[in-house]
């Protein structure tokens, strides 16, 4: 029954946004959003929660659930990330599995229903990175799907898109919503996103570290919001003051991300504030420190802050001393 202060043709559909790490699923996610809401790189696994991304076609609306890449790894905190993935998958109405088209397919099914190790509902194929691909349509795809639904019985069809320029997006786009059912409508105050601005904060000084630093740096590097509030008075322009720390797991790390002079945190604390200020709205003091915290994605009062809680096979990890 739909809500008496909603529309009466109002439809949604919750979406899930599943595959690899760097297959495509955050500029995917950008492109139907019109915005950069998921942080991309260049660099794989930089998606490490689950979110809600939201958009609204007419009267349709559209809640994706972005996840991280699902890969192979015994380590803790790979295994968090992997379970982000998995619970990405409840509760929605429909499922997206990016493929990447530059790679073997069926190994990338058969890998992420191994790791994921979940019976998928609905079910649609994506394939990614089309540009990339001298001639996709010439390629055997519809042979290769029906071998997919072997796999995967829940699978109906297939999409070839490319994010980068925007092939064939707007036919998933009308697909997702033809496949909405008659109901109320989850965020009615016009937020694209179930995280608050204080997780994109965190995420966005995240995106410029990981495109800033060295490749095996990034990976050992977390964000925490220490203070975020407007300081703003009454009828000026909005303004706010955020603190943050960028923990990483040895001393050298430390060094490398302030940079000669400092030149490596500045650079990273201007494009973060950059991006801050356009999802604000209004000017942004931003203070970035450089904290040193050893093995800190082994210890479990970090991960829980950065939103990762236990995962089913979770072993056993460090807890804050207080």
């Amino acid at each position: 029954m739909l809500l008496t202060d909603q529309h009466p043709h109002n439809k949604s559909i919750m979406v899930s946004v599943l595959g690899a790490p760097n297959v495509g699923k955050s500029s995917m996610i950008n492109y139907l959003m019109g915005m950069d809401l998921s942080v991309v790189t260049k660099k794989p696994q930089t998606t490490r929660n689950k979110f809600h991304c939201v958009f609204t076609v007419d009267h349709t609306e559209v809640v994706l659930v972005d996840t991280p890449g699902v890969h192979r790894s015994n380590m803790e905190f790979n295994k968090r990330l992997n379970e982000q993935a998995k619970e990405g998958t409840e509760g929605v109405d429909l499922n997206l599995l990016l493929i990447d088209l530059t790679r073997d397919i069926l190994p990338q099914v058969k890998d992420f229903l191994e790791l994921v190790d979940v019976e998928l509902k609905r079910t649609w194929l994506v394939f990614t990175k089309s540009d990339r691909i001298e001639d996709a349509e010439a390629l055997p795809l519809k042979e290769v799907f029906e071998k997919v639904q072997e796999v995967i019985p829940t699978a109906e069809r297939f999409f070839v898109i490319s994010s980068r320029k925007g092939d064939n997006m707007h036919e998933l786009t009308g697909a997702i919503c033809d496949a909405a059912i008659p109901g109320p409508h989850l965020y009615l105050d016009g937020s694209v996103s179930n995280k608050n601005e204080r997780f994109f904060a965190s995420e966005y000084i995240r995106e410029q570290a990981f495109d800033l630093l060295k490749d095996e740096i990034p990976y050992e590097v977390a964000v925490l919001i220490d203070e975020f509030k407007d300081v703003s008075k009454k009828d000026e322009e909005r303004q706010s003051h955020i603190s943050a720390s960028i923990l990483v797991n040895r001393p050298s790390q430390r060094a490398i991300v302030i940079g000669s002079k400092g030149t490596m945190i500045k650079e990273i604390g201007t494009r973060s504030r950059n991006k801050i200020e356009l999802m604000t709205g209004g000017k942004v003091h931003l203070n970035l420190h450089v904290k040193v915290s050893p093995k800190w994605f082994k210890n479990n009062f970090v991960l829980e802050e950065i939103g990762l809680p236990r995962a089913h096979n979770s072993a056993r990890v460090w807890r804050n001393k207080n």
